[in-house]
C-alpha cells in the first residue's frame, strides 16, 4: 500500500550492532497437526539471543501493535510469538484480540500475492493461455468498454499494475473517493475498473491498483467455473493443508480479491514456503516453477526503491555489510510476508497499524535489527 512504502530506507541502513540476552518465553515452537517441522534458532542457524528480543521489545512498544512474529528457516519453524492488539476486520474495528496459533488475521493486500500465485497454477494447467493475451476480447461481457487502447491491457500488465488505468489509492481508504473503496462497493467491480478512462499506455507505468487483482479474479472464475475462494481450496490450500480460512467479499458478493484474504499465520507461513521453494510443498509440485521464477523478478519499477515482480514487492536489506534481496507480500497495516532466497528464510509479520505511520517501520525493523542480525551462519 503506498502510505507503507516511506521506511524502505529503513531497510537500505546499516543494521545497528547490539547484543541482547535470551527473553523468557522463546521456547521451541509447538508440535502441531499442521506439516510444519519445527527447530530451535540455534538448530537452524539463527542466534536467540538476538532472535528473542523480539517478544520484550513489542511487548512492550504498544504503540507498535505487533499482533504475530513467525521464523521459517531451512523450512523449519523457528520462532513463533503473539501479542495482544487492537484490530480490525478489512477496516471494522474487531476491538482487542489475544492472537494465537488459531486465530485468523487479515492479510489485506497479501491477498493479491495469493491471487496470482492460483492464476499461475491455472495457466501452468494450460486453462489460459499465457499472460501476454489482451484482457478484454476473455471477457466479452465488457465489449462495451473496449477501445483500441483498453485492447492493449495484457494479463501480464495486470500482474504488474501497469494497465495504464486512472486509479487513485493514495488517498486514505476511509475516503470514499478512493479508487479500491470505489470498486469494492460498485455493484460489478470489474466494470467499474475496467470502465476508467486510459492515463499511461499500458504496460508502461506502475501505478498501485487493487482492481489489477479483481480482474484476474473475474477471469479464474471465467475460464475454471469457480469463484476466486473455492478455486484456492481446491487448487492451493487444499494441496498446502490449509482449511481454516477466510476470503471476506466485496459488495457484489465476489471474494475481494485485493484484500480480503484470512488466514492462520503458520498457514500463511506456508505460502511464503511455497514460493521460497519454488512452488513445492513436501516435494508436491502445487505452482509451476517457472512461475515462481517470472513472479519473484523485478518486472516493473514500483514506487521509491522498490521494484515489482507479479503481485509481490522487491526489496533489499544488508546483513553483515552485504546486500540481500528479499520478496515480499505487503498488505496495508504491517502485514508482511518476507521471502529471502539467499538465507532460505521466511519471515511473516502482523500488525494492526492501519492508519499509523509506524506501519513500514515495525516490519522492517523486525526483519532488519532482529531476524536478519541473527543469522550465524552467512
Amino acid at each position: 500500500m503506498p502510505a507503507i512504502l516511506f521506511a524502505l530506507l529503513l531497510a537500505l541502513a546499516p543494521l545497528v550492532s547490539f547484543a541482547q540476552p535470551a527473553a523468557p518465553g522463546c521456547d521451541t515452537p509447538a508440535v502441531l497437526a499442521d506439516d510444519w517441522e519445527v527447530a530451535t534458532p540455534d538448530a537452524v542457524g539463527l542466534d536467540p539471543a538476538i532472535l528473542c528480543g523480539i517478544g520484550p521489545r513489542f511487548q512492550g512498544w504498544t504503540d507498535a501493535n505487533v499482533h504475530a512474529v513467525l521464523v521459517v528457516r531451512h523450512g523449519k519453524l523457528a520462532y513463533e510469538r503473539y501479542f495482544i492488539g487492537q484490530d480490525e476486520r478489512l477496516g471494522r474495528s474487531v476491538g482487542t484480540v489475544t492472537f494465537g496459533v488459531d486465530v485468523k488475521h487479515d492479510l489485506r493486500s497479501i491477498s493479491k500475492s495469493v491471487t496470482a500465485l492460483i492464476l499461475g497454477i491455472v495457466v501452468g494447467k494450460g486453462q489460459i493461455a499465457g499472460i501476454d493475451q489482451a484482457v478484454l476480447p476473455l471477457l466479452p461481457e465488457y465489449s462495451d468498454l473496449r477501445t483500441p487502447e483498453k485492447d492493449r491491457i495484457t494479463i501480464r500488465d495486470l500482474l504488474t499494475m501497469s494497465q495504464g488505468l486512472v486509479w487513485n489509492e493514495d488517498i486514505p481508504y476511509s475516503n470514499p473517493l478512493n479508487s479500491e473503496i470505489q470498486m469494492d462497493t460498485a455493484a460489478d467491480p470489474v466494470r467499474f475498473t475496467l470502465s476508467r478512462p486510459v492515463e499511461t499506455p499500458s504496460g508502461s507505468v506502475f501505478n498501485y491498483s487493487g482492481g489489477s487483482a479483481m480482474i484476474i479474479a473475474r477471469l479464474l472464475w471465467k475460464v475454471t467455473g469457480q469463484p476466486l475462494d473455492a478455486l484456492a481450496r481446491e487448487e492451493l490450500f487444499a494441496p498446502l493443508g490449509i482449511t481454516d480460512f477466510e476470503w471476506d467479499p466485496v459488495a457484489s458478493g465476489e471474494p475481494a480479491a485485493a484484500s480480503g484474504l484470512r488466514l492462520r499465520p503458520r498457514d500463511t507461513a506456508k505460502i511464503g514456503q511455497l514460493v521460497l521453494d519454488h512452488g513445492k510443498w513436501h516435494a508436491q509440485q502445487i505452482i509451476p516453477a517457472d512461475w515462481i521464477a517470472s513472479s519473484t523478478a523485478p518486472s516493473i519499477n514500483a514506487r521509491d526503491l522498490w521494484f515489482y515482480g507479479f503481485q509481490f514487492w522487491l526489496g533489499r536489506s544488508l546483513v553483515h555489510g552485504k546486500q540481500v534481496d528479499w520478496v515480499a507480500g505487503v498488505g496495508l497495516g504491517g502485514q508482511r510476508l518476507f521471502m529471502v532466497p539467499a538465507l532460505d528464510l521466511v519471515v511473516l509479520v502482523h500488525a494492526g497499524l492501519y492508519r499509523s505511520s509506524l506501519q513500514g517501520q515495525v516490519p522492517l525493523t523486525i526483519l532488519n535489527r532482529y531476524v536478519l542480525r541473527a543469522i550465524k551462519d552467512n
